[in-house]
């Protein structure tokens, strides 16, 4: 299958980095790297280490930049098949243990994870619940369904796909997989419809959107992992250095607002005439609002119309 992916907010995402021709940055989410080649074509001898825990994006991406690959290419691209959890330990094998000059996270689900029928992640194809970014992992989306107790159902449910019915769904789920195993993606829709009454089916989009986007971030551990990477991805960055992170839905926009916030702000003293540096802010939010899709882009990509970026700049 080809990979195809519309690289949303592409200029505005690159273009806040404040590229230095020679810096080095990281592409945290690689996917089908339409983020890495404009700002590859930016660099003149810097150096662009790109993250993706998918191997197919991986493998996909070997070929696609193989010349800029090559060990004397300039500027240069290292691919690493990993999460970006694990961003700091990486970068030091690397010999990047003196920091970087820019940083960016894509965090919607590629298109061919969501196109391809067989990686299970889509209501749309009948498919093995599988869900996994990473396919070298053991847990997936059969092992939840079918082994999780009902509270543990219900509590991702509602946590992670603020579903309205989550215990009625996660009851069913566990009446269901009684009699025998929940195997595939349209088994699930199934069961997840029959909980649902039948106004409630009617409105708001398909009916297992939001359920199917709580098993994926479940599966995938995906706000602890960006909490913890946006987190080393601070500590990492070189002084004016940026970070921009594009998210899709609402918990993971206030993980990055939350973090965004707690390292811009400054609690001073009263009656202190000047502030310490172990009390200095440090970051500086660039963009006050997240930034959104523009109408053109919007027109062209349907999936943008939940992005917003954000971005902040080590001090």
């Amino acid at each position: 299958m080809e990979f195809k992916h519309y690289s949303v907010l592409l200029h505005e995402t690159i273009d806040n980095l404040n590229l230095k021709n020679d810096g080095v940055y990281v592409d945290a989410t690689f996917g089908g790297g339409g983020h890495a080649s404009y700002l590859l074509k930016q660099l003149s001898n810097g150096h662009l280490i790109g993250f993706d825990q998918d191997e197919y994006a991986i493998e996909l991406a070997k070929k696609s930049f193989s010349e800029v690959l090559k060990a004397n290419s300039k500027p240069k691209l290292s691919l690493v098949h990993d999460n970006f959890g694990n961003l700091q330990q990486n970068l030091a094998k690397l010999g990047f243990i003196d920091g970087i000059d820019g940083i960016y996270y894509d965090l919607g689900v590629s298109s061919p994870q969501f196109d391809q029928p067989e990686r299970g992640f889509s209501y749309r194809f009948n498919a093995r619940l599988d869900m996994r970014m990473d396919q070298t992992k053991d847990l997936d989306a059969y092992k939840i369904v079918n082994t999780w107790s009902q509270k543990e159902l219900s509590n991702i449910l509602f946590k992670y796909g603020d579903e309205k019915y989550a215990r009625q769904i996660a009851k069913n789920i566990v009446a269901k997989r009684a009699i025998k195993p929940i195997t595939t993606t349209f088994e699930l829709v199934d069961i997840i419809k029959e909980a649902i009454p039948a106004f409630a089916r009617r409105t708001g989009g398909h009916p297992a959107k939001k359920s199917f986007q709580a098993i994926r971030i479940a599966v995938n551990d995906e706000l602890e992992v960006l909490e913890k990477s946006l987190l080393d991805a601070i500590e990492i960055l070189k002084p004016g250095g940026r970070i921009c992170v594009i998210t899709f839905q609402s918990l993971e926009d206030k993980i990055v607002k939350k973090i965004f916030k707690k390292y811009s702000d400054v609690d001073i003293p009263r009656g202190m005439p000047q502030i310490p540096d172990s009390l200095k802010p440090t970051l500086k939010i660039i963009s006050r609002k997240p930034i959104v899709a523009t109408d053109k882009e919007l027109e062209e990509n349907n999936r943008s119309h939940s992005a917003k970026l954000r971005v902040a700049e080590k001090l």
